[in-house]
């Protein structure tokens, strides 16, 4: 009891060292108080930002590796083998069999849907939406055979090497398996002008909707039909009955005046139906085409390309799905990835920023602040060093005196900390948000000089989709953000530089929680104990009886 009472009444008599030490203390709290806010938002954004928006996710080939493998087994080491990295890509598309096995095999609820992208050529009596009057067939395409085979090669959820069938033809065919697919078109989203989307038993076979432009181009109305062919073999007509007209929300209308372009690559040149319209014209992934190329070189093809999707619950579903399909037998040669996820963790790049830069300050801050400290408990002990010999000689020991300034120091150290966690809890929102839209304000200039440099949204690493980007919103434990959007470059299709909505985590809203105060309370006790110790040091080597006589 006697060390607590004089360590206090130290404590009051020194008020002038005292108030520094807890102002010192006091600044390092505030700043510790803005950056483990600026921390726990960022990790409550990553870790929960996801867990209440479905997430979609896609399984593809590992090209990489593949043409890797291809290469290093080629005999020539200068010359690429283009034949071997070609096949081995083709050979490990997924058919829509294994696609469907491991949604079974997930352990997690998950949705999926899919399309199946063919195409189908021009005639006399319809036309695709062109500034010229060339044909965009496969010129290669000089024989054909049609059998099952149930490999969906050339698949693009596959990630597989892109079958030819699938770039003859001047109208893009696309099959898609329910509403879900539609609604997930990969030219972007549209709205019916007239008419109704398709259905997809049977009796709505070569039922299609087609574009406003497309309509307007031909002077078709809903209720038409329309004829087409087969562009592996021109001398079968397939006719189709126009159902709906729809207008795409975003311009990705694309102008093919280059006579190398394809006007099946516009997307007012697309034409939607179902699956099941697909497999009746044999147009499907389970149908072959077989391609001929000038050299007279025969190439076997599925006549479409498969994108498969699977719909998530959440980012933590989607991790336990990664898993399951890994468990399934899925080998290493593919990968899983998700848009979503990857559009989401580009929008915390400012906040990532953040909170690197945040932690950087903090353990500046604790270096500085906790060096200043023990110059302070330096120069408290020397001061004091005859009421260090008196004590001793007192009686008292050592230990108790050494104990007594470690206290005396706790109490200030204590003071200064509850002082700087209020002010730092007062002021982490609008200091944090502050930071933080300079971090978004930065990224957005780095955006906008690559639009100044290249002219255009400029493709440099950007995930290439055409989905817009989920709204970068979360709310986790204290810790709310939410997002500001701003456009960043990325690959469209039909448009190889358009751009992607980023909502950007723009602002922040956290309060203190429990962990936090436990973090700051283990702040204050680690620079009190440091600082304590060089006192202590210093108190154990004096002398009580030297101390006295140098006094005297």
């Amino acid at each position: 009891m006697f060390v607590f009472k004089n360590a206090w009444k130290s404590v009051v008599r020194n008020k002038g060292r005292n108030i520094l030490i807890a102002i010192i203390v006091a600044i390092i709290a505030a700043a510790a108080t803005i950056g483990l806010s600026i921390r726990q938002a960022a990790d409550s954004a990553r870790a929960t930002g996801l867990e209440d928006t479905s997430v979609t996710a896609q399984i593809s080939v590992n090209r990489e590796k593949l043409i890797a493998a291809a290469q290093s087994s080629s005999s020539s080491s200068t010359k690429p083998d283009f034949s071997a990295a070609r096949t081995a890509l083709t050979s490990k598309s997924l058919s829509l069999a294994d696609y469907e096995k491991y949604a079974k095999a997930s352990t997690v609820k998950t949705g999926t849907y899919y399309t199946e992208t063919s195409s189908v050529s021009k005639t006399d009596s319809f036309q695709p939406v062109s500034t010229t009057d060339t044909t965009s067939s496969s010129s290669s395409s000089s024989s054909s055979s049609q059998g099952a085979t149930g490999e969906g090669r050339g698949g693009m959820g596959g990630g597989g090497f892109e079958a030819e069938a699938t770039q003859a033809g001047d109208f893009k065919l696309v099959g898609f398996s329910s509403d879900t697919a539609v609604k997930n078109a990969a030219n972007g989203t549209f709205t019916m002008t007239s008419g109704k989307v398709f259905g997809y038993t049977s009796t709505s076979n070569n039922d299609v909707i087609i574009s406003k432009s497309l309509a307007d181009f031909n002077k078709v109305a809903v209720g038409d039909t329309i004829s087409v062919t087969n562009p592996y073999d021109t001398s079968k007509t397939i006719s189709l009955k126009i159902v709906g007209i729809y207008k795409n929300s975003t311009d990705t209308t694309t102008t093919n005046n280059g006579p190398q372009q394809s006007n099946s690559s516009d997307p007012s040149n697309a034409i939607y139906t179902s699956i099941s319209t697909l497999k009746a014209l044999g147009l499907d992934t389970s149908s072959e085409v077989t391609t001929t190329d000038s050299s007279g070189t025969s190439t076997k093809s599925a006549a479409a390309q498969l994108s498969y999707t699977y719909v998530l619950g959440s980012k933590s579903a989607y991790t336990t799905f990664t898993k399951d399909v890994k468990k399934a037998g899925l080998s290493s040669d593919y990968t899983v990835s998700s848009s979503d996820v990857e559009e989401y963790e580009s929008s915390l790049l400012p906040l990532n920023n953040l909170a690197k830069f945040a932690l950087t300050l903090l353990l500046v801050v604790l270096a500085v602040g906790g060096v200043v400290l023990i110059v302070l408990s330096l120069f408290n002990v020397r001061e004091r060093k005859y009421e260090v010999g008196v004590l001793t000689a007192m009686g008292v020991k050592k230990a108790k005196v050494a104990t007594q300034f470690a206290i005396e120091l706790l109490i200030v150290t204590m003071i200064g900390l509850g002082v700087g966690a209020v002010a730092g809890a007062v002021s982490s929102v609008p200091v944090s948000n502050q930071l933080l839209a300079s971090q978004v304000s930065q990224q957005e200039s780095q955006t906008s000089s690559q639009q100044a440099q290249f002219g255009r949204g400029a493709n440099v690493g950007a995930p290439g989709s055409t989905t817009t980007g989920n709204s970068s919103s979360a709310t986790g434990s204290g810790t709310g953000t939410t997002g500001k959007t701003t456009a960043a470059p990325t690959q469209g299709a039909g448009n190889p530089f358009s751009t992607r909505a980023v909502n950007y985590v723009s602002s922040i809203n956290t309060t203190v929680s429990i962990s936090m105060v436990g973090q700051l309370l283990l702040i204050g006790l680690g620079l009190t104990l440091i600082s304590a110790l060089v006192g202590v040091i210093f108190v154990m080597r004096y002398e009580p009886l030297q101390i006295l006589a140098d006094r005297s």
